[in-house]
């Protein structure tokens, strides 16, 4: 597997539109989905607060440190910053964080695998079963990607991104699973206890999912599933599409999760033993054997009722 490569954007005067830039993208050399972005949504439409999804400086030298545009607070949003292009953080960062050629961020933690940016997108790179050096330079270990919030105070979320993900392959470490895809997590309190909402599998269904620790064993194996809901709908790949995950409660001792995919609600379910998740938790990405982009990623406060559908944007299936 050869390393990923970083295409250089389109450089003198004004800074270009991302539509330029990811245009730019496909005459350009590049390894994997950094070579086609354009091929289906190239020009995101703005959010409705004006601000364009993840704009942000290109890295310095050292160690990459990106913000969130919101001080922190039970009730600030989260719409974090990635630079223009880079690595952001990585598994190697978690696992040697007093390493001096560690690169952290404020806003994530990435516990396998790699964070990049490229063109203000989160990128997983090319997905490869080795674990990454200080730079991600050679390996990205994204056949494994986890992907949380440093922030743990999510409880009632709605959490919003556009994702645009590969057709899954695998490696000598990760071989093909039904699951391999791309999963938002919510409530997320540690590797082992967590909501995951599977918004497109290898198998083609969507899944909700409590993760939770194996009953007598110690706190630190892994967990046990337990399937709350799932459906047959098998999104497109290398196309952008919006994901949309929600979680509420408890009441009656009832949590609500939702998912919702292009501004349709797929799944809706509620947890009738959620153990400790009925308290707030981080949220995150993950993905299996998939090289995915993403871009617009927002944690907001959730009332509990249905998800505010937003209208597919142009090239989004309807």
């Amino acid at each position: 597997m050869t390393a990923p490569s970083t295409p250089s954007a389109p450089g003198g005067g004004r800074a270009p539109s991302r539509r330029a830039l990811l245009t730019a993208a496909v005459a350009t050399p590049a390894a994997g989905l950094a070579g086609a972005l354009a091929a289906d949504r190239p020009d995101p439409d703005p959010p409705a607060d004006g601000k364009a999804p993840g704009a942000g400086p290109a890295p310095a030298d050292g160690p990459t440190v990106t913000e969130s545009p919101d001080p922190p607070g039970d009730r600030a949003p989260f719409r974090p910053v990635l630079p223009s292009d880079g690595l952001v953080t990585n598994e190697y960062a978690f696992r040697r964080p007093d390493a001096d050629d560690a690169r952290h961020s404020r806003d994530w933690i990435v516990t396998s695998g790699s964070l990049l940016a490229r063109w203000t997108f989160g990128w997983t790179g090319v997905p490869d079963g080795e674990p990454p050096g200080p730079g991600s330079a050679l390996h990205t270990g994204s056949s494994v990607f986890r992907l949380v919030t440093r922030r743990r105070d999510f409880g009632d979320t709605a959490v919003r991104c556009w994702v645009y993900l590969r057709p899954p392959g695998a490696t000598d470490r990760t071989p093909a699973r039904d699951w391999d895809g791309g999963h938002l997590w919510l409530r997320y309190h540690s590797a082992q206890e967590l909501y995951a909402l599977s918004f497109r599998r290898r198998d083609g269904k969507v899944v909700l999912k409590r993760k939770h620790p194996a009953p007598g064993r110690p706190a630190d194996e892994d967990g046990v599933y337990t399937t709350l809901a799932t459906a047959g709908h098998a999104l497109g790949h290398d196309r952008w599409h919006q994901v949309c995950g929600t979680v509420s409660g408890p009441r009656d001792g009832r949590v609500r999760i939702t998912l919702s995919l292009n501004g349709r609600t797929v799944l809706d379910a509620e947890d009738e033993d959620p153990g400790r998740l009925v308290t707030a938790g981080g949220v995150g990405l993950r993905g299996d054997n998939t090289e995915m982009a993403f871009f617009g990623f927002t944690a907001r406060n959730h009332t509990g009722g249905r998800p505010r559908a937003e209208p597919p944007a142009e090239g989004t299936p309807r």
